[in-house]
């Protein structure tokens, strides 16, 4: 059985989220379901350097805590590979001269509706960024190897999910998961 929605009406609305909430029927009846919707997509930045470091940011995150992550952040109704390479420099004083889109990812598609899409970059450059860094909530930018950033998953240091997926995507296109 496919979900119907019988009835849908704003819950809350800001530039970057819109909640709603429907009256559905799915395949055990009828219900109310919430549904986030970002306004815009997200990026998510694998940036891999010649040493074969991934850069991470650090920061404080209101839900969450203290957070370790590739750069990210909302595409604002750019293209993607442009809000990427906006993004990496924002948040990382960092720019790289390849990019490669490693695909696309839903965040939370149980109450969701949040395009994501991940891109590695190489060829990079680290620039200063100390003031879009403050604003960005940025407290320090880690270099980190590859493998080391996976123990960090393992060991649930690393626990952001787009991050998690961001770094399986690049392992897969680089090959390290044979």
């Amino acid at each position: 059985m496919t979900w119907t929605t019988r009835a849908t009406r704003t819950v809350y609305e800001n530039r970057w989220i819109h909640v709603r909430e429907d009256e559905v029927t799915g395949p055990h009846g009828d219900g109310i379901y919430g549904v986030v919707r970002m306004q815009h997509p997200a990026v998510f930045v694998v940036a891999l350097d010649d040493a074969e470091r991934i850069c991470f940011v650090e920061l404080e995150r209101y839900t969450t805590g203290r957070s370790l992550e590739v750069p990210a952040g909302g595409s604002d109704g750019e293209d993607p590979l442009v809000a990427a390479q906006r993004e990496l420099l924002e948040e990382a004083g960092v720019t790289a001269s390849e990019w490669h889109d490693l695909g696309r990812m839903n965040a939370l598609n149980g109450i969701a509706d949040a395009r994501e899409y991940v891109f590695l970059a190489r060829g990079l450059t680290v620039t200063d960024a100390a003031a879009s860094q403050r604003e960005e909530g940025i407290d320090a930018v880690r270099w980190i190897p590859f493998a080391d950033a996976l123990a960090l998953v393992a060991e649930g240091r690393i626990t952001d999910g787009e991050t998690i997926g961001a770094l399986a995507l690049a392992g897969i296109r680089l090959g390290r998961f044979r």
